[in-house]
């Protein structure tokens, strides 16, 4: 397993090219390469050229950091026909950066629309039917997380979706803190993904449905709104003994091809010492629920 930080909270302090070290410095072995102005930003077209990919990659050597992986939010599942054929050229274009970088692994969301779940599927498996061969051709594995506010939200029929592409290279990202939004039942969820389950993206959240659906109050209300948050580890109602023990059951920890990744987004100002203590409780969560060799992709044991 490979232990990556987001490194989302620092986009407003660091340069790009600053990132490799910024993790290095904080502890991690790896990164996770999401969505940023300078590279592949959110729904739009890449911005990186060749140059400063080989520049990124140049810099990840310097600083020993690695890409776990890159994840690019495009609309591929967009009902709009002309926004899905475009997120299908910037797609190829995501892939060859990621292939240029030596790096095997896409994590993504389904990016398509609640209130047009039909439509949304089938614009997601006419885009799946022109880059599933791309995908395959070139050793990439994509991983796809349902996210609150997309036409699948549920973990169970994300998975079911997902088993449809019927594709090796086509898994599953599981995000702790949109769990209230996927049915609430983790352990049934990831039980049901198995080993398509790769990735996890690990922040706390508070659970909307508690307090008979008051917690979060928006008017007017009936508002289609979908509410969460990125906290470290411990804010939130998260049940991270149900979280990290059922990784533990999957194997999670001992396999190759599996990810972990710190993704807090709420707590900026004090960004450093949280990625800090997101990777110690990471660690010690894993070395309760593991029972074999030691956690592997973090510093400092």
């Amino acid at each position: 397993m490979k232990v990556a930080l987001d490194p989302t909270p620092f986009h407003h302090s660091h340069d790009l090219l600053e990132f490799p070290a910024l993790v290095a410095d904080l502890g991690y072995e790896y990164l996770q390469l999401t969505p940023h102005r300078d590279f592949i930003p959110f729904f739009n077209h890449p911005r990186a050229d060749d140059d400063l990919v080989a520049k990124f990659r140049a810099a990840c050597a310097d600083a020993g950091v690695g890409i776990a992986s890159v994840l690019p939010v495009l609309r591929w599942s967009g009902p709009d026909e002309d926004a899905r054929e475009a997120a299908v050229r910037n797609w190829k274009r995501v892939i060859q950066i990621t292939v240029d970088l030596g790096v095997n692994v896409i994590n993504t969301e389904f990016s398509g629309r609640p209130e047009r779940a039909e439509e949304s599927e089938r614009a997601f498996f006419r885009s799946m039917e022109e880059l599933v061969p791309i995908i395959e051709r070139e050793g990439i594995d994509v991983r796809i997380d349902p996210h609150p506010d997309d036409f699948v939200e549920d973990g169970l029929e994300a998975i079911r979706i997902i088993r449809g592409v019927n594709s090796p290279n086509i898994g599953m990202v599981y995000v702790a803190c949109h769990s209230f939004h996927m049915g609430g039942n983790m352990a049934e969820i990831m039980a049901a993904a198995g080993e398509r389950l790769r990735l996890v993206h690990v922040a706390d959240s508070m659970d909307h449905h508690r307090s008979h659906g008051l917690r979060y109050i928006t008017n007017p209300p009936g508002n289609a709104v979908r509410v969460h948050q990125h906290l470290k580890i411990g804010d939130g109602d998260v049940d991270w003994d149900e979280f990290f023990g059922g990784l533990g059951r999957l194997g999670f920890y001992d396999r190759d091809d599996t990810v972990m990744v710190s993704s807090v987004f709420a707590e900026n100002e004090n960004a450093a010492d949280v990625s800090r203590y997101q990777l110690e409780t990471m660690r010690t969560y894993v070395d309760k629920y593991r029972t074999t060799r030691p956690m592997s992709g973090s510093r400092g044991r």
